[in-house]
Parts: C-alpha cells; structure tokens; sequence
C-alpha cells in the first residue's frame, strides 16, 4: 500500500506515560517495519524535546499545543490537521475523542480518516461541562464521518454499535509487549533509588487524576494494615486540586513511595519486583498498564468498571468501583500470592497481531481488500 499516514491525538512518542502514547509507540513502528508503510506522528510542543525526528522508522513532527487541559487536545487536533492537508497526507489516523472534532474538517479535504476509540473520556471527573460537551462532539463527529473506526473492546464495540448505530466498527484489542529486563544490577539499582526490596510493595500506575481513582487506594491501604509499600508511578501533565492533595496525602502517609513518569528499564524494573498490582480506575479504555502487569505474571486487584471486566480475568480479581473498605479487605487477602500465569489471557493481546489487523482497516480506507506483509 503506497500512502502516506498521519498520526494526531497523542502527546508525542517516544517514552511518554500515557494509554494512548504507549499504544502508538508499540504499534507504528511496527507498522514501518512489516508493511513499509510511510508514517508520520504528531506530537505536541510541550511534552518533547524535538521539532522533528525519527523513531524506529516512525516520522516525528512536534507542532504548537496550548497547556489548558480542555482546549490543549482539539487545538492541537486542528493545527495537525491543517498540517495534514498541507502534506498531502493519504490517511488521517485520529486517537481519541477530543481529536476527533477535526474528523469533518479532514473529509471535507478528502482525507481518508481512521478514527481509533479508546475511552469514553468525557466520563473523566476533571472535565467541567464545557470539555465533557467537547468531548461527547468529538466522538459523534468521529463516529459520524470517519472512513473506518476502530475500537479496542468488545465492551466499546457493543455501545458505539447501539449509540451511532455504527455496525461495521472494527475490533482490535490493545496490545502488550513482552517484558525486556535489564540486567540484576540494574534492576537492584532501581529499587535502591526508591528505597524498595523485592516484593515487598504493591504498585499502581497511571495519571494522577480523578478517573483513576488513586485517592481510593491509597485510603484503602490506609485501612489495610498490610505489611506492604504502596508504589504510586506517575504525576499529572498539569498540577491541580486533585493532584496536589493525592501528593500531600501520599507523602503524609507510611509506606507510601512517589515515583513519578517512569518508563523503559526503570518502569519495567519496578513492575517486575512487585508483589501486587493494583487497578482502580473510575474509566478506562483497554488499560495497557494491566496487561503490563499481566505480562509479569503479576496477581492483579482491580475495579469492576466495563473495560477492566472486558479483560475477563476472575471475579475474585475485581472489587466494586470506588469501595475503598473492600479493596482494603482485598489487599490484606491477596498480597503475598505467588505468580500468576496469564499466557492465554494475553493471546489476543499480541502487537504483531495487532499490526496486521490495523494494516488490514488502512488498505479498506484507501479502498483496498487484499494485503501481504512485506518479509
């Protein structure tokens, strides 16, 4: 397939926290490699260093975003756009509901749009009523014009169907890659740093806003007693009410660490000497974070909500959303458990996979039915 791709709605590539970055890291690169594909990331000034680069074959422009948490996305979407038009760029492929405002604008310069679901985002608590109405435009322009749409649950699949009426919704999983450790010492230097022992802590890892429910786990370890530290990984883009106070609360609180973003062998290093993992999101999309935790073989404690039941691990691995007593009743339970094995679980889960089925929407986009991977 000769065309060109263009790639808005992540904060940028390489190395940045996030669901959507980590999935666009993992799949384009391999897109490059297996189909030869001629492919262009967005990125957004604030978050990156470069103005233009390279990343494992992957094209990367940073171009201007405003730092306003609920214009800084659809801002940014439209001057992507624009560069998409500027370009000439074949296919559009848009992440995310906030980006996907720009979804008319692109068709109406006969762009070929894919349109990638992650979340429903304007559940989020953060958001006012402005960026929820942003938010809910985006997904029904996106739903409404764009030339394919894929989604990354069977969960999403069945609502965007009785939502949009939209049946040709095609469903392609998030992905996983297999664990990639640096060497002992490495690893022992890590843990040293943050002043943590093989398996003597539980950890959690996302952003810290509301949605992700931190402040429930750490008043659910509060209540736990356990013998255990509480690993918090992560920080929020922009400071605020929320963050600020989950901060002060975590460092006023025994046994609690705060990491900060890490990523690459210091993130991998941390998920692979815990004891626990816990998830207890309010929204998700397909957590990529859980299937990282999942590649280590790590018991996982995780919230009831529709994307994380999606994964259909046991029911004793769930606890009812925002109920810190019982995910409390949980922590002193199930810590100390011995790995897990959950190889059949992270099957549909592989990137390669994962590649070959977006290549597949990419060749319907361009109007095409036939591919084979370049070897």
């Amino acid at each position: 397939m000769n065309k060109s791709i263009l790639v808005l709605g992540t904060r940028g590539i390489p190395e940045l926290l996030g669901g959507v970055e980590s999935h666009c890291q993992s799949l384009y690169p391999l897109l490059v490699e297996k189909y030869g594909l001629d492919i262009t990331v967005t990125a957004r000034k604030p978050y990156v260093s470069y103005n233009e680069s390279v990343y494992k074959g992957v094209k990367l422009k940073a171009l201007p975003a405003l730092t306003h948490k609920s214009l800084e996305a659809p801002v940014h979407s439209f001057l992507a756009a624009l560069y998409a038009i500027k370009t000439s760029a074949d296919i559009v492929h848009i992440h995310a509901i906030g980006p996907g405002l720009v979804t008319p604008l692109l068709r109406l310069f006969g762009k070929k749009v894919v349109f990638t679901h992650h979340s429903q985002n304007y559940d989020h608590q953060k958001w006012g009523k402005l960026a929820k109405f942003i938010l809910r435009l985006g997904e029904k322009f996106a739903m409404t014009f764009a030339s394919e749409v894929i989604v990354i649950s069977d969960f999403m699949q069945d609502l965007m169907r009785e939502k949009y009426d939209r049946d040709d919704c095609h469903l392609i999983f998030n992905g996983v890659n297999p664990p990639q450790l640096p060497e002992r010492d490495k690893i022992d230097e890590y843990l040293s740093k943050h002043g943590l022992q093989e398996k003597d802590y539980i950890v959690a890892v996302g952003r810290f806003s509301q949605e992700k429910g931190l402040d429930v786990l750490l008043d659910a370890y509060k209540r736990s007693g356990i013998n255990k530290k509480l690993v918090l990984v992560g920080d929020n883009d922009h400071p605020t009410d929320y963050s600020e106070a989950l901060k002060a609360d975590a460092r006023n609180t025994e046994g609690v660490v705060l990491t900060g973003f890490l990523s690459g062998d210091e993130l991998q290093s941390i998920f692979s000497q815990a004891d626990t993992f816990v998830l207890p999101s309010f929204s998700e999309g397909l957590p990529i974070a859980l299937l990282e935790a999942m590649s280590f073989s790590l018991p996982v404690i995780v919230s009831d909500i529709p994307a994380n039941k999606a994964v259909h691990l046991p029911d004793s691995c769930y606890f009812p959303c925002g109920d810190s007593q019982r995910l409390a009743e949980m922590l002193r339970a199930l810590v100390g458990q011995q790995p897990v094995s959950y190889d059949e679980y992270l099957k549909r889960y592989d990137w390669d996979l994962i590649a070959q089925q977006t290549y597949q929407v990419y060749r319907l986009a361009a109007g095409q039915k036939q591919c084979s991977p370049i070897r």
